[in-house]
């Protein structure tokens, strides 16, 4: 598990990208162009939208994602329960590596919550 802050990590990271967005601008901006896309409301709701990124970000062992998506999800009004069984999800799907990037969704969690 990640001794890191997930509130540091996420700040450390739009940080370090700050001179690659300006460097690599179009690609910057069709990314985030795509990223709108897919997370703007439609028949799935931008809650449940973030709740399948943080699932993969766990499957995928992703902790900047992990982070940035477990904000966004607080933003949005996700339960813990809600968190847990999305988490619950990706470890069934991704096994014993899923489990342990879990854990770090919910020290992600922890943290993002008492910053509130």
């Amino acid at each position: 598990m990640t001794t890191a802050s997930y509130p540091d990590l996420t700040h450390q990271v739009t940080h370090a990208l700050t001179p690659f967005r300006k460097s690599q601008a179009a690609t910057m901006q069709g990314f985030a162009a795509m990223a709108a896309g897919a997370m703007a409301d439609g028949a799935v709701g931008a809650k449940h939208k973030e709740l399948v990124a943080l699932g993969i970000s766990v499957s995928q062992r992703c902790s900047a994602c992990i982070g940035f998506h477990t904000r966004a999800l607080l933003k949005l009004g996700a339960t813990r329960q809600e968190f847990e069984e999305t988490l619950a999800v990706a470890v069934y799907m991704g096994g014993g590596p899923a489990l342990m990037y879990a854990a770090e969704a919910l020290q992600a969690w922890e943290q993002f919550s008492a910053a509130a």
